[in-house]
């Protein structure tokens, strides 16, 4: 029963990834249709269309920590549905690109902030067995949220005809307005409670409903991992080796690509030779891939560890981006491309999607849990923003730096590929089955 009320929790909350997943991914089909309707140049569509809701996310993810501490984790994810919410619909209704670009911005604060408070909220109510198979319900649900986005845009093409894209970015208000209200059925979080609110009863309550036999022993276990830091301690002394794993998952995680591929996915199968519609087609096939492939990632978790899945996904990722470089350069079919770009999200997904925010979560310390969080995802999130702003430029036909010829890009991220291999061969450690506490003992100085 009680492992029934956890699942529950961890999957209402990670509601906000599948959110995160169709916001981040739903503009791809409405991508093309606004750079006609409103004769966008390529610089102006990559920063105030493609990457607005990116420079949002990175705001939220900056400072989401601020509320997921001084709120709670649980009020954070209330504010994040109504973000959702209020983005999705004014987006949808948007009569400018002005205010498109600011509804977007909308949607980024709630993506920033999910991917703050979302990995601790569940990282803080799960058994170290189980960490990371429930943590990574976020990742799936966020790849969830990829394919329907992908599937939503394929439907709805051609429905409204001129307002098909409207259509597509709005459909995101219903699972946004009934997160908001599931999301106030869970309890708060009880290590915030106890270590952060000093609300010992609230923290006892909800570690009976969590049914933690020996609630005693449980409050001392967290009590002393609190009274052990001694000071003030800064943070680049104390807490350097989380800091540093943090930066570097989230750095490449986003030079791999994945970002660009999914953001850009109709346009980059086009250029592979798919007609407009077939690419929309064919991106479903992409979200699937993912969908699948995450799902597999979290069957092995916790079973294989962290540290595996990065080095099954680092060296896929090699592999792929490196045959999809060669085809383009030399032209090859369009179905043989397809196939290794879904390589390449299949061994993100395994690999980096699965890992990122179960690992960034599990690293640092309850004290400053939420802004090691922010450290992670801003990094991942300005990496991200970059990217796509930059992409339109790159991938112009008549005016982009490489022309018809993409293959550059993808040679690029298979270095820094390379370079996440030794990575995960030399500096990442592996947190499968431990305690929160424990690894915190390993890990700070």
């Amino acid at each position: 029963m009680f492992k029934d009320k956890l699942s529950y929790w961890s999957l209402t909350v990670a509601v906000a990834g599948f959110l995160f997943g169709f916001d981040t991914v739903v503009i791809s089909g409405a991508n093309l249709p606004i750079k006609e309707l409103w004769n966008t140049s390529p610089w102006f569509h990559g920063i105030f269309i493609m990457s607005m809701a990116l420079w949002g996310t990175v705001i939220g993810s900056m400072f989401g920590g601020w509320p997921t501490d001084r709120l709670g984790r649980k009020k954070t994810l209330f504010w994040i549905g109504i973000l959702f919410s209020v983005s999705a619909l004014g987006s949808a209704f948007a009569p400018e690109m002005y205010s498109f670009s600011f509804f977007r911005f909308i949607g980024g604060l709630a993506v920033g902030a999910s991917s703050v408070a979302v990995p601790i909220y569940i990282s803080e109510i799960a058994p170290p067995e189980e960490r990371g198979r429930l943590g990574i319900r976020y990742q799936l649900l966020l790849v969830l949220g990829i394919f329907i986005a992908f599937i939503s845009n394929y439907l709805l093409d051609g429905v409204g005809g001129a307002i098909d894209w409207r259509l597509m970015l709005g459909v995101e208000a219903i699972p946004a307005l009934v997160y908001t209200v599931m999301v106030m059925g869970v309890p708060r979080s009880p290590r915030w409670l106890l270590l952060k609110k000093k609300d010992e009863a609230g923290a006892r309550e909800v570690l009976a409903q969590m049914g933690i036999a020996d609630i005693d022993r449980a409050v001392s276990e967290l009590k002393a991992s609190e009274d052990g830091f001694k000071g003030n301690v800064s943070i680049s002394s104390a807490y350097s080796k989380p800091i540093l794993l943090a930066f570097l998952i989230a750095l490449f995680n986003q030079l791999s690509g994945i970002n660009f591929v999914l953001y850009y996915a109709p346009e980059i199968l086009e250029r592979s030779g798919l007609g407009g519609s077939d690419s929309l087609l064919s991106s479903i096939s992409i979200g699937a891939v993912n969908l699948l492939f995450t799902y597999m990632g979290m069957f092995l978790i916790d079973r294989l560890g962290r540290k595996q899945l990065m080095l099954i996904g680092s060296i896929g990722y090699i592999i792929s981006l490196s045959v999809v470089a060669y085809g383009f350069k030399t032209t090859a079919s369009p179905i043989f491309l397809l196939t290794f770009i879904c390589l390449f999200v299949a061994s993100h997904a395994i690999g980096q999607g699965a890992v990122i925010w179960v690992f960034i979560s599990e690293i640092f310390p309850t004290r400053i849990r939420a802004i090691g969080q922010s450290i992670g995802t801003s990094t991942h999130w300005v990496l991200a923003a970059i990217i796509t702003l930059v992409t339109p430029v790159f991938l112009d036909k008549e005016n982009g730096l490489f022309g018809e010829d993409p293959s550059p890009i993808f040679m690029f991220f298979a270095g820094f590929m390379v370079l996440q291999l030794l990575f995960v061969l030399f500096m990442m450690p592996e947190t499968k089955g431990k305690t929160l506490e424990e690894i915190e003992a390993e890990l700070v100085r």
